[in-house]
């Protein structure tokens, strides 16, 4: 075993560095990136408006109901003094 990890230390690196065009991504890999982190911030944006919306939505949904059913009760309210019977009369 001892052996191989010599073998292993004493192996040399390649001494040639790669071409350069080759390695890096030049103006059109960078016009790429450029195009998906911007078409992904506008989609983020996008989604959170409508999420946004929808939740204002939903909380004046939630008003209106709130409002039907107070007026429903004070008009069940009103009707039932007068309609009921059992009820003490003022």
């Amino acid at each position: 075993m001892f052996p191989v990890i010599v073998a292993l230390a004493t192996t040399p690196s390649p001494a040639t560095t790669p071409d350069e065009s080759i390695v890096t991504p030049g103006p059109l890999g960078f016009a790429a990136i450029a195009f998906i982190g911007i078409a992904v911030f506008l989609l983020v944006w996008d989604m959170l408006r409508r999420i946004r919306r929808g939740r204002y939505r939903e909380e004046v949904n939630a008003e209106l109901d709130a409002e039907e059913q107070a007026r429903a009760a004070a008009a069940a309210g009103e009707t039932d003094d007068d309609t009921d019977p059992a009820a003490p009369r003022r």
